[in-house]
């Protein structure tokens, strides 16, 4: 049983690890939803002990992307895999939701031999089962998704539907929502060996003066201590679920 965490910085990083986390999902500007990391957050996060995965994502908005766009993400990748990390995290949609397979057949190849997680665009897209069939035509090792609900635990019957529509063919890792006291049964309805999450905690701003144009003071930090509540909490519930 795996546990993702979702990082947006050096120190981050660091307290995932030290909490016990399996692999990092590497951003920029979570509470924009995560954008892609920097160069040299991607080369620093390369010598960690476990796998990174880094987010293409050069906007927040839509995930409708230009040409000019998707050479940026071209870009991008190739900077992640040259920096040596294991994986990205990618995602693109046409203008009715659904999968935009021809830009994602494009970033996939980019990508080469690293691995391919499918991020939460598809919550939004209309009709699960086609896109999980989509998925796999792609090659992706695993969809990311809440099951189209603001919280995993929210989306566990959708959730329960896509594991079915997927079959094994690629994996299926809920995410958004999830911490130490709701885990336990999301696994014990899900057939699923994944589990994502931001283990995050709000922090005070170190000062209340912020120049004009960087935005407010409001921030989230990961929390080793959350990281690692999490992560004994998945291995007691797939104890609980072995000795069944």
């Amino acid at each position: 049983m795996r546990l993702e965490v979702c990082v947006d910085g050096a120190d981050g990083a660091t307290a995932a690890v030290a909490g016990g986390a399996d692999r990092i999902e590497l951003c920029s500007a979570l509470e924009l939803g995560g954008l892609t990391p920097s160069a040299g957050l991607m080369a620093r996060a390369a010598l960690l002990p476990v796998p990174v995965h880094a987010l293409i994502r050069p906007r927040s908005g839509n995930f409708r992307y230009s040409s000019a766009e998707v050479a940026t993400m071209l870009a991008d990748i190739r900077a992640a895999r040259k920096a040596g990390l294991a994986g990205v995290v990618i995602g693109a949609a046409l203008a009715d939701g659904r999968l935009d397979a021809d830009t994602l057949a494009r970033l996939r190849d980019a990508a080469d031999a690293m691995s391919l997680t499918l991020h939460r665009v598809f919550d939004l897209v209309p009709d699960f089962a086609e896109a999980v069939d989509t998925a796999v035509t792609l090659g992706f090792d695993r969809i990311l998704t809440s099951g189209g609900a603001p919280t995993a635990p929210e989306g566990i019957d959708a959730l329960a539907g896509i594991c079915a529509a997927a079959a094994g063919r690629t994996g299926i890792m809920p995410g958004a929502g999830i911490d130490a006291g709701n885990v336990g049964a999301l696994l014990e309805a899900l057939a699923v060996d994944e589990v994502h999450g931001s283990c995050s905690v709000a922090v005070a701003p170190a000062s209340s003066r912020v120049a004009p144009g960087f935005g407010g003071d409001a921030r989230r930090e990961t929390s080793a201590d959350k990281v690692r509540a999490l992560k004994a909490a998945m291995m007691r519930s797939q104890a609980a679920r072995r000795e069944r």
